[in-house]
């Protein structure tokens, strides 16, 4: 595709897209209405989060500029290398905004005496602690270095921690790195009240004049390296064509594996000194980027559990714990009441325990044949992993789909499946080419000589850790079409077939696109012809072109198009002519937002679908998604429901312009306060209560949102 026949009228380039929303999570950490300490985990998410940027994205668009052929990204006309320029040129002004809203953060916990303290600080009692600290457990483990023609560049791992040195021995200049090893823990804790301690790289830097005794040390810093992760471009969203796809799999032979994409200073560095890293590295110096705090911030989730009591209630969100869903009857057996109505889960508003409760049943009952499921990630204790090696034991045919290439999980991954194999389930890998992303669970049963099904269907991983973090529809079903093509689902992957045919569910690679596509060209036919239409989507990300194009032909026609987008949106809402009827809004809150909801037209004649697929090209093309419909009626209700509740959020949502920007949902004079997410947990609460305090059948009541805004008793 050449730069002529790209229009860049309504999308935009892809990681800056992302960079916004990665700044829509440090808004999170500057909201006074977010608790304090809540407002630093905020902080160091968007640390983590810009850490697998570069690593996986930034890494990516670098393969890509190693290629002597020509590619033109298909949203934004720019080349890899404008690629990375853009990203290098946006990136400072974010690591300002960060050090800024530490700062504030910091300074504000010193008041509840959580203190983020530096050596210089302490009075004579707390540096003797800390000098016993470090002459006794973190000297004896540190390996300092001088560079220089006798002593090569050591290698730096990805994301760990250096100090770095100039050094002077007489008239000779040289430079001195100490590596500060994993192994030690991320801080030391004072002995006094309150939560009072000091980054372990801050009191290494402190010490780092005693490791080179010989030298007089003229300056040093903490740096840490990020390396590019060692990614697949059939996996990664490049969007481009097969041919280039191929060239760029023998150009990643011959590159140098996790070569450095980006290095971080935090401290004052000379000319000299970054230019030495720079040079040993190679890197340029648009590849570097210095900030005033921590480079590292994972230290943040640890020391919540340090909180004291007190200080952790009026510091971080109210606990919560996901309910039993009211629609199950707690303490009968699951198999029964799911023959006879469909169960949508959505956690973490709901507990995970139902699903997790069907399995344990389905392990022990005689009338069950089979379980087969596909795992993309698992919690590193999960009970599922018992209850299908139970089945296996207990005699039933088990088979699991593992993906071994989830990303960073590969090792969990591999442990899972050997744990499985040895119960005796059948263990399948997947395809070379097509990470298998769907979440399906098939039991079958027969009972009085006929087979039963029934099919669970997610939106997010069988992780019991996440649920309780990550928003996610799980939706139980004894539907016996969606069971049969659960049933060819699983026969397909079996014999490595991605082309089988489906009656109900949307499966990628082969069918999912197409059909979303078609439905789209339904809601565009009607449009035209004067009738009702309506598309909405709610997923995490927004880069799939021939979808993009889908989207701004349905406004164009004048279809209503609502986009609730979590992260990356390469389509430009409200650009007039092309994209004016499309709404794009993106949710962060207390909980990651993941579900994905397809849905097409009016009414009670809405398509309406849940599925695993991003509208992303790797999601669409180059991975095994499954999507499946929604019939039973008061589950649609449900759906519908809370669909109005996240188009009605106007505390955590924020509208996307056109140029890319996002702004505060604007709220009406007197309209109340709508915080979808809030406002999940107070019914699941409220609901589960009712049940729990009037178990006999009671009269029906108005809908969810009718309540929400209808509440009497509030």
């Amino acid at each position: 595709m050449t730069n002529k026949e790209i229009d860049t009228r309504y999308t935009q380039e892809r990681e800056l897209s992302w960079l916004r929303f990665n700044e829509r999570v440090l808004e999170e950490a500057k909201d006074e209405s977010v608790p304090l300490f809540e407002r630093l985990k905020f902080a160091a998410i968007f640390t983590s989060n810009l850490d697998e940027f570069f690593m996986i994205r930034v890494g990516s668009i670098y393969d890509m500029t190693l290629s002597k052929q020509t590619h033109v990204d298909s949203k934004s006309g720019l080349t890899p290398t404008e690629q990375l320029q853009a990203i290098f040129k946006t990136v400072p002004g974010l690591y300002k905004q960060k050090d800024k809203i530490v700062s504030q953060l910091e300074k504000r916990l010193r008041t509840c005496n959580i203190c983020n303290l530096t050596p210089g600080e302490l009075d004579g009692k707390e540096r003797k602690q800390v000098e016993r600290w470090f002459r006794d457990y973190v000297q004896p483990i540190l390996s300092p270095m001088v560079v220089d023609s006798h002593h090569p560049f050591p290698h730096l791992p990805s994301n760990s921690l250096t100090i770095a040195l100039t050094l002077r021995l007489g008239n000779t200049r040289c430079f001195g790195l100490v590596p500060i090893p994993k192994a030690l823990p991320p801080y030391f804790q004072l002995e006094e009240q309150g939560l009072r301690y000091l980054l372990t790289e801050q009191v290494v830097l402190h010490f780092a004049d005693q490791l080179f005794e010989t030298y007089q040390v003229e300056e040093k810093c903490v740096i840490s390296v990020t390396r590019n992760a060692d990614i697949s471009p059939e996996d990664e969203d490049y969007d481009v064509g097969e041919d280039f796809r191929a060239h760029m799999q023998k150009v990643l032979k011959k590159r140098a594996r996790l070569a450095p994409v980006r290095l971080e200073i935090q401290g004052e560095a000379s000319a000299e000194l970054q230019q030495f890293l720079c040079q040993r590295l190679n890197l340029t110096a648009g590849q570097v980027f210095r900030s005033k705090s921590p480079l590292i911030m994972g230290y943040v989730y640890s020391l919540e559990g340090k909180l004291p009591e007190e200080s952790a209630a009026a510091l971080c969100y109210p606990p919560y714990t996901p309910q039993w869903p009211a629609g199950l009857v707690k303490g009968e057996k699951l198999i029964p009441q799911i023959l006879r109505r469909d169960m949508l889960l959505f956690y973490p508003f709901h507990s995970m325990e139902p699903f997790l409760q069907l399995v344990r049943e389905a392990a022990n009952d005689p009338s069950v044949l089979s379980i087969k499921i596909t795992i993309y990630r698992l919690a590193s204790t999960a009970k599922l992993v018992e209850y299908l090696a139970a089945a296996a034991e207990n005699g039933k045919d088990v088979t699991v789909l593992m993906e071994l290439r989830a990303r960073f999980d590969e090792q969990n991954n591999i442990a899972w499946a050997q744990r499985l194999e040895e119960a005796g389930c059948t263990i399948l890998y997947g395809f070379e080419h097509y990470k298998v992303h769907s979440k399906i669970c098939l039991i079958t049963r027969r009972e009085k000589g006929r087979i039963q099904y029934i099919t669970q269907i997610g939106t997010g991983n069988y992780n019991e850790k996440t649920a309780k973090l990550y928003t996610d529809f799980c939706l139980m079903t004894a539907s016996p079409a969606i069971g049969g093509d659960g049933a060819a689902f699983f026969q397909n992957m079996a014999t490595s077939n991605l082309h089988g045919e489906y009656h109900q569910l949307l499966v990628a690679p082969h069918s999912l696109k197409n059909r979303i596509l078609g439905l789209m060209d339904r809601e565009i036919e009607k449009a035209r012809q004067g009738q009702p239409a309506r598309i909405f989507f709610k997923v995490n990300s927004v880069t799939d072109r021939e979808l993009i194009d889908k989207l701004a032909e349905a406004s164009q026609a004048g279809v209503p198009v609502t986009l609730n987008v979590r992260g990356i949106c390469c389509l430009r809402p409200g650009v007039p002519g092309l994209t004016d009827r499309i709404r794009v809004f993106s949710i962060v809150g207390r909980y990651l937002e993941h579900p994905r909801i397809y849905a097409f037209g009016v009414g009670e004649g809405t398509r309406l679908y849940i599925g695993s697929a991003d509208l992303m090209t790797r999601n669409t093309e180059r991975r095994v998604e499954i999507a499946c419909p929604v019939v039973d009626p008061d589950v649609r209700r449900q759906i519908r429901q809370y669909v109005e509740l996240f188009c009605s959020d106007n505390v955590k949502a924020r509208n996307m312009g056109p140029d890319g920007s996002y702004t505060p949902v604007p709220r009406q004079e007197g309209a109340p306060a709508v915080n979808a997410q809030a406002a999940l947990m107070e019914q699941a609460v409220r609901e589960a209560r009712a049940v729990a305090n009037a178990p006999a059948p009671q009269e029906k009541r108005g809908g969810f949102f009718h309540r929400l805004f209808h509440r009497e008793s509030l």
